[in-house]
């Protein structure tokens, strides 16, 4: 194996859930290149669309940039239809020469819908609400499953909870973590 080929970046947890009439996306903060953290405070999650639409990616931080910008540009286009802008974007990705070459994924959310976005063109909206991507993103997606029911947690503290269940399980996902919610 080559160098180059055995240092990959890894590390991104991004979470979304949706409760009642709150969504929340949460993402860790840790960066890695092998086994080195690069950085622990990165910003995974970012607001669009003027605050109305929140994105968290998983995967190399430049094509994720160029994801928010395109995302951002469609949301321009479609204002208001966020699944509308997100196919568009999907089919430009699987398709543009350029950004097919990109490796991401992002979980998109506005007041109204969760979806998945990822490089081969699809646009997945999930059925329970919840999104997990990234290294550990099924730790924490399972995590804010077996919380979902309980009455007693708000889609915040399920987020939180269930990062910090991922942040204790995997090696690439630290307990910075980044929150952004749409209240009613």
């Amino acid at each position: 194996m080559q160098p180059e080929q055995s240092q990959q970046w890894h590390g991104t947890t991004i979470l979304s859930v949706r409760k009642g009439d709150s969504v929340v996306v949460a993402g860790d903060g840790q960066v890695s290149l092998g086994q080195t953290v690069i950085k622990s405070n990165a910003r995974k999650v970012r607001r669009l669309a003027h605050g109305e639409v929140i994105s968290g990616f998983a995967g190399a931080t430049a094509d994720a940039f160029t994801l928010f910008e395109r995302l951002e540009a469609k949301l321009e286009q479609h204002p208001g239809n966020l699944t509308r802008a997100c196919v568009e974007l999907a089919k430009d990705w699987r398709t543009d020469r350029f950004l097919r070459r990109l490796e991401a994924m992002m979980a998109v959310v506005d007041r109204n819908v969760s979806l998945v976005l990822t490089g081969t063109g699809d646009v997945l909206e999930p059925e329970d609400g919840l999104i997990g991507i990234g290294s550990g993103g099924n730790y924490a997606l399972a995590a804010a499953r077996a919380l979902i029911d309980r009455d007693d947690v708000d889609a915040e503290a399920i987020a939180r909870r269930a990062m910090a269940v991922a942040a204790e399980i995997c090696v690439y996902t630290n307990d910075n973590i980044i929150l952004e919610q749409l209240a009613p």
